[in-house]
């Protein structure tokens, strides 16, 4: 069984890059991101602003842009599904998930930033 594919929206071939396919990966990690933020105790809102026109942007992007934005939004999920549910765990037993949280909020916040740099530069200046 495929725990990305049933938590985090599965892999990008399987939407076939498609714009809704990215669109609900990408909504469905800034979500998990937003968790990941409060545990840490970061401004959440600030932390992923709601930009939902990356998926829009890439997919009209195409090519080598749209491939590598599919494929690291599916190493993005794969490092937030083990790494979101060790914290909730720990948030579970009471303890505090601050600094594992802090230290997983910054890989997204890099992972992120990266992705974003994938949009041409015309898209990106929106």
């Amino acid at each position: 069984m495929n725990v990305i594919s049933s938590t985090f929206g599965g892999d990008s071939a399987a939407h076939g890059l498609a714009p809704e396919g990215i669109a609900a990966k990408w909504a469905t990690l800034r979500n998990a991101g937003i968790v990941v933020a409060q545990l840490a105790g970061v401004d959440s809102e600030a932390a992923w602003p709601d930009d939902g026109a990356f998926p829009q942007a890439i997919a009209l992007a195409g090519g080598w842009r749209l491939e590598l934005a599919g494929q690291a939004l599916d190493d993005l999920a794969a490092m937030m599904e083990p790494g979101l549910a060790a914290l909730l765990a720990v948030h579970a037993r009471g303890l505090d998930a601050g600094a594992p949280a802090l230290a997983l909020w910054q890989e997204i916040a890099a992972a992120r930033a990266a992705l974003l740099t994938l949009l041409p530069m015309e898209a990106a200046a929106r």
